[in-house]
């Protein structure tokens, strides 16, 4: 299998995309699921009409960054304008639980063990 380096796209048309901005919001990681709340109005970006349309069911930014072919940054600035509208929602996905975190706790096993040897 043939790797082809990624294509983060042409810096000006980037460049135009964000404003000139470079720096995202830290509200959005890779699984952070964006919700849309509103449709697309007349006069927005073609790049925020386009999240808002993808976001119509929860979608994880990494999700949107892939069919949009843009760089994470990018879309997590542009996501970052939209939170700022309130044209979305986030939720942040569960914390994974631990395979130490669902077992039961010790003092439970040795009250069950102690009572199964008094049978």
């Amino acid at each position: 299998m043939i790797r082809r380096p990624v294509d983060t796209g042409d810096p000006d048309r980037l460049y135009t995309v964000t404003g000139g901005r470079s720096r995202a919001d830290d509200a959005f990681d890779l699984v952070t699921l964006v919700v849309s709340e509103c449709r697309p109005t007349a006069g927005m970006q073609s790049e925020h009409v386009r999240i808002l349309e993808l976001c119509r069911h929860p979608t994880a930014v990494v999700e949107i960054a892939a069919e949009l072919k843009l760089p994470i940054t990018v879309v997590r600035i542009l996501l970052g304008d939209l939170l700022a509208m309130s044209r979305i929602t986030v939720r942040q996905p569960p914390p994974a639980r631990s395979a130490t975190s669902s077992l039961p706790d010790s003092a439970f096993l040795k009250e069950v063990l102690h009572g199964l040897r008094n049978l």
